[in-house]
């Protein structure tokens, strides 16, 4: 006769293989996309060490294994961004500068694999967790041609689209022609600002100082 689990008694944790198993597929999939994008599932498992079937038993396909790396690098990099109450403290070219030095300092080591996170299927996932980021960008650009100091052409919501556009084409170009950390982060605050209707010149004064980003886990 089977035996039952009584109603009482917790769920067992998952055993402690399956979870390293998990783990190690993840970090794995971290590096691996980091070095080329198009990696197979198959060398991703190769390099956690498993066979392709076994990572059936954790992810259903590989778009599940991408989507859930590049969700949790999405949520550390929102959770790096300045507080609501701190943005609010700063002029409104001063806020977007400073979203968009932090954006880079979290993604410059770590293009290829910020790439995948905003040009593949992905992206609607990740749109998901950047939602406050979205809304303290357009609520800067809002301001910003409140008080006239940005191009007041389109409304708040597509100025603040066309700004995280001209922050996407600075991460692309950076990825492609291997910009360094510093010419990066001069190039994304930049053209954040020169798309919100800035002069460079002036841009220039609103470019936060901030150290270089210290080595960490990609995404």
């Amino acid at each position: 006769m089977s035996s039952v689990t009584p109603p009482d008694q917790p769920a067992r944790a998952p055993r402690r293989d399956a979870a390293e198993n998990r783990a190690a597929l993840v970090e794995a999939a971290k590096t691996v996309l980091q070095r080329d994008p198009d990696a197979s599932l198959e060398v991703i498992a190769a390099a956690a060490g498993l066979s392709r079937r076994a990572v059936y038993g954790h992810f259903p396909s590989r778009d599940d294994l991408v989507r859930e790396v590049v969700t949790a690098g999405a949520a550390r990099v929102a959770g790096a961004l300045p507080s609501a109450a701190d943005l609010a403290a700063l002029p409104p070219a001063a806020r977007l500068a400073a979203i968009a030095v932090t954006l880079w300092a979290e993604v410059s080591h770590v293009r290829s694999m910020a790439r995948v996170a905003v040009r593949s299927p992905f992206s609607e996932s990740v749109a998901e967790v950047f939602a406050p980021l979205r809304a303290q960008v357009r609520d800067a650009c809002a301001l910003g041609i409140a008080e006239g100091a940005m191009r007041d052409d389109v409304d708040a919501a597509t100025l603040g689209r066309l700004v995280e556009g001209a922050c996407i084409a600075v991460l692309d170009e950076a990825t492609r022609s291997g910009t360094s950390h510093e010419d990066g982060r001069r190039m994304v605050v930049l053209s954040a600002l020169g798309m919100a209707g800035i002069d460079w010149r002036t841009a220039s004064l609103s470019e936060p100082v901030a150290p270089a980003p210290t080595a960490k886990d990609p995404a």
